[in-house]
């Protein structure tokens, strides 16, 4: 086959297939940073931990945007027996390769293959215990099944003004593919 022929036949596949792995807002357009979440997470990061997922400098709508194009992932997930992703910013997505649609469609489990489970319930009790941890370093995977180590994290837990455990979240600093 001719490189052209090749080419254009790659450059048609990715059409099909490669924007249902696209980054993509919140699928509420009057919404796309889902500022009610984005502010349960920064303020329950700031008030467990005492420090800033985001620089301090914004608020409202700003703050939120900022948080969902942030360099670093963040993903959190709900409070269910077998816990649901319920958020991940653009570089969340970009990461484990999964568009908003189908990040809201996994439980968080899903992010370790399945011999390395066992050591992430035991460390999402320990964050439960805990309040937060900063030290987590642990292999996880895309949704395509491509291995990266995260080499720095912090996890915390999801608490409302109320103080109502809402779920955990996670912002992977550093990361490296294996």
């Amino acid at each position: 086959m001719s490189q052209v022929f090749l080419a254009a036949l790659l450059s048609m596949f990715r059409a099909v297939v490669e924007p249902s792995m696209q980054p993509t807002f919140a699928t509420d357009s009057a919404n796309p940073y889902l500022t009610d979440h984005a502010r349960l997470l920064l303020s329950s990061f700031h008030r467990i931990t005492g420090k800033h997922l985001i620089s301090p400098e914004g608020a409202g709508e700003a703050a939120y945007q900022a948080l969902f194009e942030a360099p670093y992932a963040v993903a959190s997930h709900d409070t269910a027996e077998d816990p649901m992703f319920n958020y991940g910013n653009l570089a969340a997505q970009k990461l484990f390769e999964m568009n908003w649609a189908i990040l809201l469609t996994h439980p968080s489990r899903h992010s370790a293959e399945p011999e390395n489970r066992a050591e992430r319930s035991r460390l999402l009790a320990r964050v439960t215990k805990r309040g937060f941890i900063d030290d987590y370093r642990g292999v996880r995977i895309s949704s395509t099944g491509r291995r990266f180590r995260i080499e720095e994290a912090m996890i915390w837990n999801l608490i409302d003004g109320e103080g109502i455990y809402r779920g955990q979240a996670a912002a992977l600093y550093q990361w490296a593919e294996l």
